[in-house]
């Protein structure tokens, strides 16, 4: 096996977007309120922007599978942050929507995630930034 075509990990994708994703992580978890999980966060902007919507859709919108989506609506209810409520059209159907306190956080929340992502992306600069966001859009 030559150099050029040995396996380097500090060359492959997966292990770098890991590492990125655990600075990400570190980030969050050192400003975030509320003890919200990166998970919560998303779920709680997707109903910010999408109004009520069925926790099927919310997972979608989320990108998270019907198992994690009833996890995290689950502990959003529980913290007092979403509201359950079966459709009336469709009994089966779950429709989730922020309560008040999680209008409030969400409200405080943004400013924080707009800090969150300077802050991730404090080393790169301007057109950097912009690049990584295009291909990872590319990639998702």
């Amino acid at each position: 096996m030559t150099k050029e075509s040995a396996y380097r990990l500090d060359d492959q994708i997966g292990y770098l977007l890991r590492l990125a994703s655990q600075r990400h992580a570190t980030i969050f978890q050192s400003q975030t309120i509320e003890g919200l999980t990166p998970t919560q966060f998303s779920a709680l902007i997707r109903i910010s922007e999408q109004g009520k919507c069925s926790q099927n859709r919310l997972g979608r919108l989320a990108a998270m599978d019907v198992a994690t989506i009833k996890g995290v609506a689950d502990r959003l209810r529980q913290k007092g942050l979403v509201v359950a409520e079966s459709d009336p059209s469709d009994k089966r159907r779950t429709l989730i929507s922020l309560s008040p306190a999680g209008v409030a956080l969400v409200a405080r929340m943004q400013a924080i995630g707009h800090s969150i992502t300077t802050e991730t992306l404090k080393p790169l600069t301007t057109a950097e930034q912009r690049s990584l966001s295009r291909l990872l859009r590319k990639l998702a």
